[in-house]
């Protein structure tokens, strides 16, 4: 049983021909509004994709996929939203990297294309990029001539823990490795399902699991003997568009069954069903982790900690003067107050263009806490330091803040030297409009 909401991955297909979205954001202004709004519906990072991989699917170069995703991959890295690029080429991979992509998520888990391994593994030691492996036997078969499994858990457990190795093997940070059981992939409909109710066999591995089963076959297969509707008079299974209620029950199970992520074209569907099976697993764990049964949506903190930017800007000792404060002395008269502030971002692409707008201009940073402090009195630091981690968050790129607020000359009775208060909190913590 899980405590911890899965990563949502929300899915953007740049592409003309995908199964499920009939290429709509196959535009890059469509597309990066798309990508936005995944976001604004609970995505936590967007898989921009640019070659569909249906059966019967045409092959796309790299310079075309490239010519497709790169320029979305970019405009959505430059608005702080963590973006993976779905492909199986290395030169694309390395490409989107360089446009602020912080995962590779490669369907083929290296076999594809045997120079993704190498971009991987300097991705990973670079720009702290993370690599999800997924399984596959080669482009989905419709006919299932490959998925002649003996035991399709064993078999699939057993592939991707060769290809984790070969990717550490390679250089790729073991911490950074995501495996994907690869459903769809020269597997029917039935092996997807044991894939699913197997996942401790693949978790057992080490590695965070990824389930993306969004709008699949296998659902539609599920879903056969329906009764007809207004929109499916014959009855049958569902087409794919109309398989996001059935994606986020898979979700909401995945979620008991300890994944790390789901894959989902339908973000506000799957949050609804995974804030439901969280509320109900908390009620199963009972009063003894209040602190998780009172906050149903939230991502623990190791997880936070793993897609977070490892990079920093620190400021520190800001003073400003201000009037906050439970008496009404403190604010008629004012005091000092200290501030520190730490920011993670991502400075990667600020370091290799040597480009101010691809970070955050700290001394803005300072202007924009001073600002904040000195407005409207308060009688809490704690509000204060709250209403700056808002004020951090609000940068672009900033994906999470440490704020300190110093209250040197507070009216305590004693001998002291300082009284603070420290707040920690990070982008999906924020309101969103």
């Amino acid at each position: 049983m899980s405590e911890a909401r899965p990563i949502v991955m929300g899915v953007l297909n740049v592409t003309p021909d995908s199964f499920s979205d009939g290429g709509a954001y196959s535009e890059h202004d469509a597309a990066i509004a798309r990508g936005i709004e995944l976001v604004r519906l609970g995505a936590d990072l967007v898989d921009v994709g640019g070659e569909s991989t249906r059966p019967g699917a045409t092959p796309v170069s790299s310079v075309d996929e490239q010519a497709r995703v790169l320029p979305v991959i970019g405009a959505l890295a430059e608005r702080g939203i963590q973006v993976s690029v779905d492909t199986l080429h290395a030169e694309t991979a390395a490409a989107a990297v360089a446009a602020g992509a912080r995962w590779i998520n490669d369907v083929s888990g290296g076999l594809h294309d045997l120079e993704m391994l190498g971009v991987a593994a300097d991705a990973s030691r670079r720009s702290a990029v993370s690599f999800i492996i997924g399984h596959w036997r080669g482009i989905p078969d419709p006919a299932h001539v490959r998925s002649d499994y003996a035991d399709v858990v064993s078999e699939v457990v057993a592939a991707l823990a060769e290809r984790a190795e070969a990717a550490v093997a390679a250089g790729v940070d073991a911490a950074r490795i995501v495996l994907d059981p690869g459903l769809g992939f020269d597997k029917t409909g039935a092996q997807g399902w044991q894939l699913l109710a197997g996942i401790d066999e693949l978790r057992a591995l080490g590695f965070p699991v990824l389930v993306g089963a969004s709008r699949k076959r296998m659902l539609g297969e599920a879903l056969a003997e329906l009764p007809a509707s207004p929109r499916r008079p014959s009855g049958g299974g569902a087409p794919a568009h109309e398989r996001d209620l059935a994606t986020a029950v898979v979700s909401a199970l995945a979620a008991d069954a300890g994944a790390w992520g789901v894959r989902v074209h339908d973000v506000a569907g799957t949050r609804q069903a995974l804030a439901v099976q969280a509320a109900w697993s908390a009620a199963r764990r009972g009063p003894a982790s209040p602190a998780r049964a009172n906050d149903p949506q939230r991502v623990n903190d190791a997880q936070r900690a793993s897609d977070l930017p490892a990079d920093r800007i620190t400021l520190t000792g800001l003073e400003v003067f201000a009037h906050h404060g439970v008496f009404d002395f403190e604010r008629a008269q004012g005091q000092r107050f200290l501030i520190d502030a730490e920011v993670a971002v991502d400075l990667a692409g600020a370091a290799a263009d040597d480009a101010l707008a691809r970070t955050v201009h700290y001394g803005e940073l300072a202007d924009a806490i001073a600002d904040a402090v000195g407005r409207d009195p308060v009688d809490l630091i704690e509000t204060v330091a709250e209403r700056i981690a808002d004020v951090a968050l609000g940068f672009d790129g900033v994906r999470s803040a440490t704020i300190t607020v110093h209250k040197p000359d507070a009216p305590i009775g004693r001998t002291f030297s300082d009284v603070s208060v420290t707040v920690v909190r990070d982008a999906a913590s924020r309101a969103k409009p």
